[in-house]
């Protein structure tokens, strides 16, 4: 088992405490996302494929707009925690487990739409293996089909590199809820750690382990460019409200 896997199995069951409110979130990111397909003029019969879709964040509230959605992920843990969301939320999503460095191996289909959301892309800790997952994205792409996909503003933080990130506190009706990471810097590389502390009925505190690799918007549009997509472009929180800078790259 890949620290990967580790890190999203280990976390499958907690990371909904990451959102005040995370069937609020779905829905949010949902008309976010539905906002930038619209712009690239994907209308409702688009099908999605969400190849890093975790718990189900975004590809449930896709979903619930009434998409065609296919979800894969790499975590048994959050496939199993993903397939138990959707049947509660009563949406019909085809999920698999699958590593987007070798989507080929799950899916003989392309789709039109390809997300990977939530800072998925910076775990290839080499542009070697990003390229590969580059390559096995754009290929599940159809012709004129898009990837749409979030990743830190690390072209900020590699200024600084700090070595943590601001806390998110939130008030409850049970209690408190912080969550913050840690960063251990070597290079352009960092080990994180994710503090989860739930305060509510009683006091829990869960922390999460795994690495990333600090991965600059030139060097994933050089690679998008190279895989075959004939134009990249980048969306702002400022014009999206999403909290991370969103690549839009067509096919």
């Amino acid at each position: 088992m890949s620290i990967i896997q580790k890190f999203y199995d280990n976390m499958a069951s907690h990371y909904d405490k990451l959102f005040l409110d995370w069937k609020a979130a779905t829905k949010e990111q949902a008309v976010l996302l539905q906002g930038i397909f619209q712009k690239f003029n994907f209308g409702q019969t688009t099908s999605i494929l969400d190849c890093a879709c975790g718990i189900g964040t975004q590809a449930i509230g896709l979903a619930l707009l009434g998409y065609d959605v296919t979800a894969s992920d790499i975590s048994d843990g959050e496939i199993a925690e993903a397939k138990a969301r959707a049947a509660n939320a009563n949406v019909e999503i085809r999920f698999e487990n699958a590593d987007f460095c070798a989507l080929s191996d799950v899916f003989s289909e392309q789709f039109d739409i390809v997300i990977a959301m939530d800072n998925a892309l910076p775990h290839m800790l080499s542009n070697e293996d990003l390229g590969r997952a580059v390559k096995s994205i754009v290929n599940q792409i159809k012709e004129n089909g898009i990837f749409v996909g979030s990743i830190r503003d690390y072209d900020a933080l590699l200024q600084d590199k700090p070595p943590y990130s601001p806390p998110y506190i939130y008030e409850t009706e049970k209690g408190k809820r912080v969550s913050f990471q840690t960063w251990i810097w070597n290079d352009d590389r960092y080990k994180l750690t994710q503090y989860i502390i739930d305060d509510e009925e009683t006091l829990e505190i869960n922390k999460f382990e795994c690495e990333y690799r600090a991965t600059r918007r030139e060097e994933l549009t050089k690679l998008f460019t190279a895989n075959g997509c004939k134009e990249v472009i980048w969306l702002f929180p400022e014009e999206t409200g999403f909290y991370q800078p969103i690549i839009v790259a067509r096919k």
